[in-house]
């Protein structure tokens, strides 16, 4: 791949769905300023803990398809083999209807656990039991994304997320309104059937629906399903530290700081959505072609990190000085409290966009082992750093340990790859970094000793200047 031909694509798939992402980021925080204002804080840290817990299941049941599904279809349609493309979704599809009704079985037999461990008052197994639905949906709809994202069908994988989007906004708002904290559940499984409704739409016209439960069929997904059973692990461990962290706080602080913390770790991934969207969707299928050249691997991944760096650094800066105005904006300023951790956690999207590109080669290379294991420490360090940060400095410190946490997946994934695949980090990664750190540890600065004309003045001056470099560069 010549080196123009490679940034040219990437920015430009980055700005297909950066741009989409964009737009479902902007709306999704208006669904979200409006529950704010509805529910408060308790009500947010309890549509935290409801979507984190059925996250956990639903990673724990879907067998790892998601993933090793997308490597899959991609190879054969980099094959352009029609007939082992149609059979392969059609095993993915049966497969996924399977881990959909276990999913959903689990979810009942373990809601009076999940309830014990996650609040310690009141019952709310109920809830749990009636979210059931959600984990179906859930299944299904990722089965679905998995084979758009396969046979690299952006354009309509872009469109679902948008009208997805707007769809989740109209739906449950007015639930909420009407019926306050009762409607949580219902807007929940809800907006995730209409999510599934949308997707198969769009997918079934590109595949005809069809199933097959006969053992011989199944039995050709072993294969797939061992790949996926470590990604499975992996997704629990990364679920799991999410749920861990939001019970953790819930039970030594109170609801209102786990809305709070919520908030906050919602600033920062939508932020980076934006930028890193175009990673799962293009960046992995092409590297999956890949797997067996290192050198090209390496290429890829360096341009990939070098790319999302440009666009991050000036946004990570723009977080950091304009946080106190997006809090009040986007949410209320019941929220304000969460400032300082979000100025401290914004960090974590430039380690997390050199993290991530490296963070996809195990996958593309099929090591999936050394992906669970690299899963395994970036969660026991996130959930060890989090302990420690929130109880020796609240939520200041669980800033500090998202950003912590971040840096040090990048620094454990980039030693596997240099001695795993040999990997070099380029020197245009360190000179981007070199030339944008003055101005991010400015910004900091200026966030945490300024006020006034000088605080807006300098900080407005860190981010023009951050985005000239990356123009430049970029130019």
């Amino acid at each position: 791949m010549a080196e123009g031909k490679g940034y040219s694509h990437i920015l430009k798939y980055t700005s297909l769905l950066g741009s989409v992402q964009g737009l479902i980021i902007l709306v999704g925080l208006v669904r979200q300023k409006l529950v704010a204002i509805i529910l408060g804080p308790d009500g947010v840290g309890l549509i935290s803990i409801f979507n984190s817990t059925s996250k956990l299941l639903g990673d724990a049941t879907n067998l790892g398809l998601p993933v090793s599904a997308v490597k899959k279809i991609s190879e054969a349609y980099e094959q352009k083999n029609s007939t082992r493309m149609e059979f392969f979704v059609m095993l993915m599809r049966s497969w996924c209807l399977l881990t959909a009704i276990l999913g959903m079985v689990a979810c009942v037999a373990l809601a009076p656990l999940i309830d014990m461990l996650t609040f310690s008052w009141g019952s709310h197994t109920l809830h749990y039991l009636l979210l059931s639905p959600m984990i179906v949906s859930m299944a299904i709809t990722g089965g679905e994304l998995a084979i758009l994202k396969g046979v690299r069908q952006l354009g309509w994988l872009a469109k679902i997320s948008v009208i997805n989007v707007f769809v989740a906004l109209l739906l449950s708002i007015p639930l909420l309104y009407i019926w306050g904290q009762a409607a949580i559940v219902p807007s929940l499984v809800i907006t995730s059937f209409s999510q599934m409704v949308i997707t198969i739409a769009y997918s079934y016209r590109l595949y005809k629906p069809r199933f097959s439960f006969s053992r011989r069929v199944l039995g050709k997904g072993f294969q797939m399903i061992r790949l996926g059973l470590i990604l499975v692990v992996a997704a629990i461990v990364g679920s799991g530290v999410e749920f861990a962290i939001r019970s953790f706080l819930n039970r030594e602080a109170s609801l209102e700081v786990v809305g709070l913390y919520n908030v906050g770790y919602m600033i920062i991934t939508t932020c980076a959505a934006i930028c890193f969207s175009a990673m799962e969707s293009d960046y992995f299928p092409r590297l999956s072609t890949e797997n067996g050249h290192s050198f090209t691997m390496s290429q890829m991944a360096n341009r990939q990190i070098e790319a999302s760096l440009l666009m991050v650094l000036p946004m990570v800066i723009g977080i950091i000085i304009f946080v106190p105005l997006l809090l009040p904006l986007l949410f209320s300023s019941h929220f304000m409290a969460a400032a300082p951790m979000v100025q401290i956690a914004s960090l974590s999207i430039a380690f997390r966009s050199m993290y991530l590109p490296l963070a996809y080669m195990p996958l593309a290379r099929g090591d999936y082992k050394a992906f669970f294991g690299l899963e395994l420490v970036s969660g026991v360090g996130l959930f060890c750093a989090m302990v420690l940060g929130f109880i020796s400095n609240g939520l200041l410190g669980s800033g500090f340990a998202i950003a912590f946490g971040s840096l040090f997946d990048f620094l454990v994934s980039f030693a596997y790859s240099k001695i795993r695949y040999g990997y070099l980090l380029s020197g245009k990664v360190l000179k981007i970094i070199c030339f944008h750190l003055p101005f991010v540890v400015a910004a900091l600065i200026v966030a945490f000793a300024l006020h006034g004309f000088l605080y807006w003045f300098l900080g407005s001056v860190s981010i023009i200047i951050s985005a000239l470099i990356s123009y430049k560069f970029l130019k």
